[in-house]
């Protein structure tokens, strides 16, 4: 029997509020009231505002290639479905040393990586750990169709060729960012991750759901 007391839903989402880190240099989260009750309005209406790479969200082609596709054109498919977890916690910083041919990576068409280095505490990390961007080609070649990682970009911080983003956008991959996976063991998953339907953007919010393949909780 399952343990009905666990949710058989996983929220990978950070959550998003006026504290959660920006890209430095990025617009952060703003939020507040437009009309409230308790000042005799007949409603409450929030307001909100910021950049849409604060929290959990997808980048778009547009976000690295003038031209290429904007957030409207996000395709649902990439972002539901059959998922891996990858723990690469502990791992070097730099490079990681991750082959194209281990067997984990066979039939693979979601990766998510674990670098454990989040926003979803609340600090900004220094550096994480990226893939390199031949591997990136290669897993796309293969099939891949989304690469999503728990750290702010899939490339490194101080990047300026934003070679990871370009490898995956051209090979038909995209990319899901600032995931929460602190709670989440290594295994294959289904990822539910659907973007808003923002029009134009280099970037879209994304709430991210887990759950173990075959309906089993997480």
């Amino acid at each position: 029997m399952p343990d009905v007391t666990r949710p058989a839903l996983h929220d990978i989402s950070v959550l998003v509020r006026p504290s959660t880190p920006e890209w430095p240099g990025d617009v952060p989260f703003s939020c507040g009231w437009t009309s409230r009750i308790a000042d005799g309005a007949a409603v409450n209406l929030s307001r909100t505002g910021g950049s849409p790479h604060v929290g959990t969200h997808a980048d778009a082609p547009l976000h690295v290639h003038d031209g290429w596709a904007a957030s409207d054109a996000l395709p649902l498919d990439a972002f539901v479905g059959p998922a891996l977890v990858m723990d690469v916690t502990g791992a070097p910083l730099g490079t990681l040393a991750l082959d194209a041919d281990d067997p984990r990576f066979a039939g693979v068409e979601r990766l998510l990586l674990r670098t454990g280095c989040t926003t979803a505490g609340g600090m900004f990390p220094a550096t994480w750990p990226v893939i390199d961007p031949a591997l990136a080609t290669r897993l796309a070649g293969r099939g891949l169709r989304l690469l999503g990682v728990d750290a702010p970009s899939v490339d490194e911080r101080e990047s300026k060729s934003l070679a990871v983003h370009h490898a995956l956008f051209a090979g038909g991959a995209f990319v899901l960012e600032n995931l929460d996976l602190r709670d989440v063991a290594p295994g294959r998953y289904e990822l539910l991750a659907l973007p808003l339907r923002l029009h134009g953007l280099d970037a879209a919010p994304v709430r991210a759901v887990l759950r173990r393949e075959g309906g089993d909780q997480v």
